[in-house]
């Protein structure tokens, strides 16, 4: 898979903008904002609706302007799919083949991306939001009914909350309706949560085990707030706790247990990842982004387009050249960089886009 060109109006600080890109290694140079970043934030957006560096989507429209559109032509191996995103006060609206889509989950997946950004680096040893934030985008991707029951448990656990704050009076009747709902999707979402992460172990410790030259294991666990001891047993065991902690949740007025409180915990041959090498992280994180692409493509049969945001200085020499070996030509690349300084063993078929005050000055492949 590879997008071959993007249009963008009103994005940012690209009031017009129109670019075709190499299907292998792309590189945005460009002093700081100028407009680099935006650009690859677009092909994110376009991909998966959303912003990988803030909620607010007015933020993404340009200054005194109402709407935005980004469109661009995806190539997939079963042929090409053009992509539209409008932008305004009046909402969004997604295009596939240039038809309306009522559903996120209709949309997302058509384009995968993966996204390495310096922030990833907090995965470790940020907030458990993050951990979650980076399941559902990666699994969201490539198992639509995912994003459907996750919506669907989102929806039910707002009612649960909305209900617990506002109700004078409990009625425990109307709460275990409430309990039977979040408990149904929530154990799906776990499931579906469980299964990717076995798959991601996997891959994300063989990378891993390469880059630490066979010194290292990587493993990936993740921590339910439902105890269980197999997944046939997660809904009933949901209910039953969500039962025990009423008391708990009616004074607290809010859902104590399910996925929205769930995480992941990184380990390192058997050693709380927290406390490891800077290195060890880098390498943790470079591992996990290899697999993510590897589990892209076993699931969909496309490889999914890799986004590298100013990522290359972050890494040493080594790492740099494990991460571009760990590419696979056929793997659409886009990279952003102050300049070339950074980057190492790069391939002959590279277009450079050089990038100024919302503008590409200069092209050059």
């Amino acid at each position: 898979m590879w997008i071959q060109d993007i249009t963008l109006k009103n994005y940012r600080n690209y009031q017009n903008l129109e670019a075709s890109f190499s299907p292998s290694l792309n590189i945005f140079i460009g002093k700081n904002a100028q407009g680099k970043t935006n650009l690859l934030e677009a092909i994110y957006f376009l991909a998966l609706t959303r912003s990988h560096r803030t909620r607010s989507d007015k933020e993404l429209i340009h200054f005194k302007e109402k709407e935005l559109l980004i469109s661009g032509q995806v190539q997939r191996t079963n042929g090409k799919v053009p992509l539209e995103i409008r932008l305004s006060d009046r909402g969004r609206v997604t295009k596939v083949n240039h038809l309306k889509q009522a559903k996120l989950s209709d949309y997302i997946g058509t384009m995968t991306v993966v996204l390495f950004a310096p922030e990833d680096l907090q995965l470790i040893k940020g907030a458990p939001s993050l951990r979650r934030k980076f399941i559902d985008i990666d699994l969201g991707q490539i198992k639509p009914v995912y994003l459907s029951d996750l919506s669907n448990y989102n929806h039910v656990l707002k009612q649960r909350n909305s209900y617990l704050k506002s109700a004078e009076t409990v009625d425990k009747n109307f709460l275990a309706v409430l309990d039977e709902q979040l408990a149904d999707y929530g154990s799906r979402v776990i499931e579906h949560r469980f299964d990717f992460i076995s798959e991601l172990e996997k891959e994300a410790d063989q990378h891993h085990f390469t880059i630490s030259n066979g010194l290292e294991h990587l493993k990936i666990q993740y921590l339910s707030s439902i105890v269980f001891t197999n997944q046939s047993e997660i809904k009933q065991n949901f209910l039953v706790q969500l039962s025990k902690n009423h008391q708990r949740d009616i004074f607290k007025k809010n859902t104590s247990l399910g996925p929205h409180r769930d995480d992941l915990a990184f380990s390192i041959n058997n050693m709380d990842a927290k406390f490891g090498s800077q290195g060890q992280h880098r390498s943790l994180i470079l591992s996990l982004k290899l697999a993510e692409i590897e589990l892209i493509k076993n699931v969909t049969g496309n490889y999914p387009i890799l986004l590298l945001d100013d990522v290359m200085s972050e890494l040493d020499n080594y790492r740099q050249v494990k991460l571009l070996e760990g590419i696979k030509e056929n793997v659409q690349t886009f990279v952003t960089t102050t300049s070339l300084e950074h980057l190492s063993s790069l391939p002959e078929n590279v277009k450079t886009f050089t990038i100024e005050n919302g503008a590409i000055i200069k092209e050059s492949l």
